[in-house]
């Protein structure tokens, strides 16, 4: 599957990265080079290989749950470099109205 740089300008737009002409060209011979090679994977013959969801003998061992008392709102507050109304404000990932995912 090819890609093109029009498809790569739309995935960096997206991510709100932008590229120089020259890094676009690079980047969309790299996104080329790494679908066809996903491609060539799909094409493996793994007929009779049992299917591996950990290589590793490992059993994950985690701690138990446990709920502690949160914190108070104020407390919380005191932390954070600007609030509204009781709510943290955060830097707008919406930009002229096009949402940015």
């Amino acid at each position: 599957m090819a890609i093109n740089e029009e498809q790569v300008k739309h995935v960096a737009k997206l991510a709100k990265l932008s590229f120089s002409d020259d890094e676009l060209t690079g980047f969309t011979d790299q996104l080329g080079k790494i679908i066809d090679m996903v491609e060539q994977l799909g094409k493996v013959d793994t007929e009779g290989v049992p299917f591996t969801s950990n290589v590793l003998e490992t059993i994950n061992v985690m701690r138990e749950d446990v709920a502690d008392e949160g914190w108070s709102r104020d407390e919380l507050m005191k932390n954070v470099p600007e609030h509204e109304d009781g709510f943290i404000k955060v830097p707008a990932i919406i930009d002229n109205g096009e949402a940015g995912a």
